[in-house]
């Protein structure tokens, strides 16, 4: 019986020249790679870049905090009021409910998507840091989250000094009010970033968000409320450390900048503490940030 024929031993590989060459051009700095990514982050976050359901939302949020400023700026034109019908702080804090969904909704936007997906490796590989894509990812988010506030603040300005408002009144009264918003967007941005980054899923990240900033500030504004009743200011001085929106409206009762709160904190030192108790949380907020994304980029 005859053996089977077995065909011979290939000699080796072939290796195919399909026209694929090297690129030997100049290459991006980081900081342009870094740019370039809060760029792309800051438009995610109002939907631009997406598809046009993903408009939907920032866009009807964005409406309804400029309407109220719109009309204001109206009655002070119809009626004509020497002054705007409520502060630029206590405009802020009436609208929170609007802003804090828009953290909620936009957060996971920015922060989630990678992670859920996996791509943080292939960004992570090379070449920027764990910690400066975090970083650039997170200052983006804080711009949007700030402009957003301060977009109706603008309306306000412009409109009261068209209709012939004192040009001192507004620009102290808006002085009052930037550092608030400013600190406002600081605790907003860094605890919705932080939350996203861990729950993946857009619902839980929103829910954990709601759960994080409005519901803390009900919570907070209860407690203030039974701390004034009983007499117990300090109580409710040091609760309102437990909620960015109650921290912020203490702050802003305290500098006279529109709010009112049952337990504004009394005297420089517990402002003082307020402050640093605020800053200092970013700074742990942001580090959580980055080593949530620096252990990501590891799997």
């Amino acid at each position: 019986m005859s053996e089977p024929v077995r065909p011979a031993a290939s000699a080796g590989g072939v290796i195919h020249d399909i026209g694929y060459r090297p690129y030997d051009g100049p290459r991006e700095s980081n900081a342009r790679i870094a740019a370039s990514l809060y760029l792309t982050a800051l438009r995610h976050a109002y939907g631009l870049g997406r598809s046009g359901r993903s408009k939907v939302l920032p866009v009807l949020l964005g409406v309804i905090t400029l309407l109220p400023a719109v009309i204001m700026v109206g009655v002070v034109s119809i009626v004509g009021l020497s002054e705007q019908v409520m502060s630029y702080a206590s405009y802020t804090s009436a609208l929170q409910v609007p802003i804090s969904i828009f953290v909620a909704a936009q957060a996971p936007v920015v922060f989630s998507r990678d992670l859920r997906s996996r791509s943080i490796v292939l960004y992570l590989a090379r070449p920027l840091s764990a910690a400066v894509f975090t970083l650039t990812r997170w200052a983006a988010w804080f711009t949007a989250v700030l402009l957003f506030v301060l977009a109706p603040h603008v309306v306000l300005l412009v409109g009261g000094l068209l209709n012939g408002l004192d040009v001192g009144d507004e620009l102290e009264m808006l002085g009052r009010s930037l550092p608030l918003t400013l600190l406002l967007a600081l605790l907003l941005a860094s605890l919705s970033a932080l939350v996203s980054s861990v729950a993946l899923r857009r619902g839980f990240a929103v829910v954990g968000t709601v759960l994080a900033v409005l519901v803390s500030n009900l919570v907070v504004q209860i407690v203030q409320g039974i701390a004034w009743s009983n007499d117990r200011d300090r109580v409710g001085e040091v609760a309102a450390l437990f909620s960015p929106w109650s921290l912020v409206n203490g702050l802003g009762d305290a500098m006279d900048a529109g709010n009112s709160v049952p337990t504004p904190p009394q005297g420089a030192g517990m402002v003082t503490l307020m402050v640093v108790v605020a800053l200092a949380v970013v700074a742990v907020l942001v580090q959580l940030l980055v080593v949530r994304f620096r252990k990501a980029g590891r799997r």
